[in-house]
């Protein structure tokens, strides 16, 4: 099962993942990272298909996407 995971730490909040994502489910979390920004979040892991869009628009680098 794929899994799309965001380090916090490098996200800034930028929202192009979100955008990208054919199936919707990336959101923005309702934590903030210490730079101040609230961070992307997968938040129905079964439903992602391992696609990578969220990691090729991602202009941080900040997510990873594991088959």
């Amino acid at each position: 099962m794929p899994r799309m995971t965001v380090d916090p730490t490098y996200c800034k909040g930028c929202g192009l993942c979100i955008v990208s994502c054919p199936k919707k489910i990336i959101r923005f979390s309702e934590n903030i990272n210490a730079k101040g920004y609230h961070y992307a979040e997968c938040f129905e892991q079964d439903k992602c298909i391992g696609c990578k869009m969220c990691y090729v628009t991602c202009p941080d680098v900040a997510i990873t996407v594991e088959k």
